[in-house]
């Protein structure tokens, strides 16, 4: 097992203080979730074994805890993974999420953590608590249904396996889109095609090109560069043509059309959401979203778009 000594995002738990970015590379990743999950399951288990009754200290806290530990020791890498993308990144990113989402899930269906959770709940000692203690409370075992902790046994696995493919399809959406975005890109060999952009915005492109051994400056869909053009460029074609090939990045329409394609893998997503849904007893994944939203029932949502459509179309009409 890696230790601290040798892996900075194990060194962060023991000695606290902000990730060194540059010390972390991408073998650190999987030995450091490896042991942190071990410790944090040892950690559920041993506390589980404690008497009751649970109170907010002995129960939610050191739970909070441990849920701390596992982000800190992630975060980093997730972060690395998404800003200085590579494939020894993805890589490890992709082996870590199998991970994650079997521990997620396997705290989401533990019936004697989500029993421990309810006792306190039904204890006199909850209603000593403020107003978003109580509140963290009752979301939590909000939770612990939507993760199916009440299902039966078949029902469980089959969440279990959606969600371990939805976390393989979301990260390979991820991946498309990433790859799209840095798939375009504009040369520029007139200054005046950038008439409107900031210094700055210009000063930038021209650095992009020249670290890719080009002349002029380069305009690509990382969203600084895209940002400029689309809210400065006086240029309008220019604006279109960055506009369409940003809105139509990893798809089957613009420029790139059908390369690093997400369609197919948006359907499946759909298509298993709404199974997932409906393994939990919702009529589809629109009610699964709502039951943890303000909104409260799909019509409500449905109702709220229309009417801004309408004071969209009424005031286009003055």
């Amino acid at each position: 097992m890696t230790s601290a000594s040798v892996n900075p995002l194990l060194a962060l738990l023991d000695q606290g203080g902000l990730p060194v970015f540059s010390q972390i590379k991408a073998e650190h990743a999987v030995p450091a979730l490896d042991h942190v999950l071990a410790e944090n399951r040892a950690a559920v288990s041993a506390l589980l074994k404690q008497p009751g009754p649970w109170t907010w200290d002995s129960l939610v806290k050191p739970l909070e805890e441990l849920d701390d530990r596992l982000h800190r020791a992630w975060a980093p890498a997730s972060h690395l993974n998404h800003v200085v993308n590579s494939d020894a990144w993805r890589a490890a990113y992709t082996d870590c999420l199998p991970k994650l989402t079997d521990y997620g899930t396997e705290m989401g269906q533990n019936e004697d953590l989500y029993r421990a959770w309810q006792a306190l709940a039904d204890s006199d000692h909850f209603r000593s608590l403020d107003a978003s203690q109580q509140k963290l409370v009752r979301d939590t075992l909000r939770d612990f249904r939507l993760s199916g902790v009440a299902l039966k046994p078949e029902a469980k696995t089959r969440y279990k396996a959606i969600a371990q493919k939805l976390s393989q399809l979301n990260n390979k959406f991820e991946e498309n889109l990433l790859d799209a975005t840095q798939a375009w890109e504009k040369p520029i060999t007139d200054e005046a095609a950038l008439a409107g952009l900031p210094e700055s915005a210009k000063a930038q492109a021209r650095q992009i090109a020249q670290s890719r051994g080009k002349d002029g400056w380069l305009l690509t869909l990382d969203f600084p560069s895209y940002h400029a053009v689309i809210t400065h460029a006086d240029d309008r074609s220019l604006r279109q043509e960055v506009y369409t090939a940003f809105c139509t990045r990893a798809s089957d329409q613009g420029p790139n059309a059908g390369k690093h394609d997400n369609s197919e893998i948006m359907e499946e997503i759909l298509s298993l959401r709404h199974e997932l849904a409906q393994v939990l007893g919702y009529a589809n994944y629109a009610e699964r979203s709502l039951a943890t939203k303000m909104a409260g029932t799909p019509e409500r949502v449905l109702e709220f778009l229309r009417s801004l459509a309408q004071r969209g179309r009424a005031r286009a009409l003055r």
